[in-house]
This record gives C-alpha cells, sequence and structure tokens, in this order.
C-alpha cells in the first residue's frame, strides 16, 4: 500500500483542499484515510522521498503512476516514499487551463510545507521528486518550510529554465543539498505547448518577450546554483517523450538496477516496453543515494 499527501478536493478537476489529507492505497478503489500516527511510524527514522506528478493528471491517474513508480523504485534502507496529488487537472480543457496551473501549485506548495514540517519531524531527512508542473509544487512547497531538504529530482520541469537562479525560487534551491535535473529535448510538451502556456500566463523572460524555455526541454540555463548535479540531458536517441517519466500505458517493466547517471549521446536506450518509467525511477534512485 502506497501513503499519499491529497491536497484534492475532488477525483477530477475542482480547487485545492484546505487541508492535507493523509491517505494510503493501491488504486481508487481502496484509496482510504491514513491515521497520523500510522504515517508517523511508517516513517520514523526513515530518509523519505515525497514524489508527485504534473498538470492535467486526476487522482486515480495520480495514484496509479506514483503506485506504479514507487514499486520501480531502488531506495536504500532505511527509506520511504510518499506520493503527492494534487489538483492540477481540468475538468474541461484537457490542459488547457495550464496558465492557470502555477497560481495552484504554489498556492499547493503553501498548504504542504507546514504541514511536512510537522508531520515529517521523525524522519531522517527529507526529499523531493517531481514530474513536469510537479516542479513548481515542489520547490513551493520547500520554500514554505524550515525543516532541510537533502535532495530534489525534478524530471521533464515544466517551469522556466531560470527558476534554480532566478529571483523566485534561488533562495528555496540555496536549502537544498542536492538537485538533479532530468531533461529531454525529444519532449513534445515542453518543446511547443510550455512557451504558449507561459504567453498566456504572462511569464516575461530574456532573449524573446513571451518565450522562456523549460527546464525539462533543455535542461538549466548555464548559470546554475553550486548544489547542482550533472548530467541532465536524457541521449536523443531513446525519443523520451513528456509521458515517459511516471507513465503505466505500457507494460510494467522490472526495475533497472540504480544507474551510476545519464548516459552519453548515442547510447542505445534500454530494451523492454515500459523502460523508460523504470529508467527514470532507477535515476531518481541513483541520486536519492
Amino acid at each position: 500500500m502506497s501513503n499519499f499527501l491529497d491536497v484534492r478536493l475532488s477525483p477530477v478537476g475542482g480547487s485545492l483542499a484546505t487541508s492535507v489529507a493523509i491517505m494510503q492505497g493501491t488504486g481508487l478503489a481502496n484509496y482510504q484515510s491514513l491515521a497520523a500516527d500510522r504515517l508517523a511510524q511508517a516513517i520514523a527514522g526513515r530518509h523519505v522521498l515525497l514524489g508527485t506528478h504534473g498538470f492535467n493528471v486526476n487522482r486515480a491517474d495520480g495514484i496509479d503512476t506514483l503506485t506504479n513508480w514507487e514499486t520501480l523504485l531502488s531506495l536504500p534502507d532505511p527509506s520511504a516514499f510518499v506520493g503527492i496529488l494534487w489538483p492540477g487537472d481540468s475538468v474541461w480543457a484537457h490542459g488547457l487551463d495550464y496558465p492557470e496551473e502555477p497560481r495552484i501549485a504554489n498556492e499547493a506548495g503553501a498548504l504542504l510545507g507546514p504541514f511536512i514540517d510537522n508531520a515529517f519531524a521523525g524522519a531522517a531527512s527529507l526529499s523531493f521528486a517531481s514530474h513536469s508542473l510537479g516542479a513548481r509544487l515542489v520547490l513551493a512547497t520547500i520554500s514554505h518550510m524550515t525543516a532541510p531538504v537533502r535532495r530534489v529530482v525534478l524530471m521533464a520541469g515544466a517551469i522556466d529554465d531560470n527558476c534554480l537562479v532566478g529571483s523566485e525560487f534561488q533562495t528555496t534551491a540555496a536549502k537544498i543539498g542536492q538537485i538533479s535535473v532530468l531533461a529531454s529535448k525529444n519532449d513534445e510538451v515542453l518543446s511547443a505547448a510550455f512557451p504558449i502556456g507561459n504567453f498566456f500566463a504572462g511569464i516575461i523572460a530574456e532573449g524573446h518577450p513571451w518565450w522562456r524555455a523549460a527546464l525539462g526541454h533543455c535542461g538549466p540555463t548555464k548559470k546554475r546554483p553550486a548544489n547542482f548535479a550533472p548530467p541532465y540531458q536524457i541521449p536523443a536517441l531513446w525519443n523520451y517523450g513528456h509521458g515517459n517519466y511516471l507513465g503505466v500505458w505500457s507494460p510494467l517493466h522490472p526495475k533497472i538496477a540504480p544507474s551510476t547517471d545519464v548516459l552519453p549521446e548515442g547510447t542505445p536506450p534500454p530494451a523492454g516496453a515500459g523502460w523508460q518509467e523504470a529508467w527514470s525511477a532507477s535515476f531518481a534512485s541513483t541520486r536519492f543515494r
């Protein structure tokens, strides 16, 4: 059974909750409340990895993808994984409400930060992994925390490529022990939809009056914080798309032993259907250590 922090009000779409619910389950059918003391027991003395999804993901898909990804992780003992579910989806626009979602991610982070400080006080350490716009959720959460954060892995980050050194999260990034990024130039969402979303969200950046590249497309800007751990770019030959990092739409792949790092350009991809989410879990497991 996977453990979750849930800040949704509705299974699909809907507003942000006013409090954090502690939940447990392997799917929507057995998704149920978990007592705070049970969570405290599950994470006591353990190195905790909190993982979250991106925008346009409903509750059922969030549970499924994070539960699957947890099974593909190879975290060293004593460790624990906790998923975070947030309302980054739309019931009417199939992702076209993206310009509104950064605000929701920020507000969810303001709710989660103090809660994690309190509920995870017994953990040995805290780390985060995110997909897509979950990068903003994670950074916003950390900005509202007083507890130290040991590791952060931002996969396919749907957030500006200067977020780690820009004014918004520069102070937050400096609080983290080590920051890792996974980026793909074959990401069909971040190569096209992200700049368009930024235009409508009113995000203005250098180089073009309405254009800012995404962290998860070509990686961070050349100016990087001292705690950034390269490399980060997935080989182009792997054709890694936006939905590959946490996807469960292909047959489940066996675990991939924690990889030493992102492999050089020209390296052939792993074999077998569903290898992408297994590899991203392997990368996150390596950077978690």
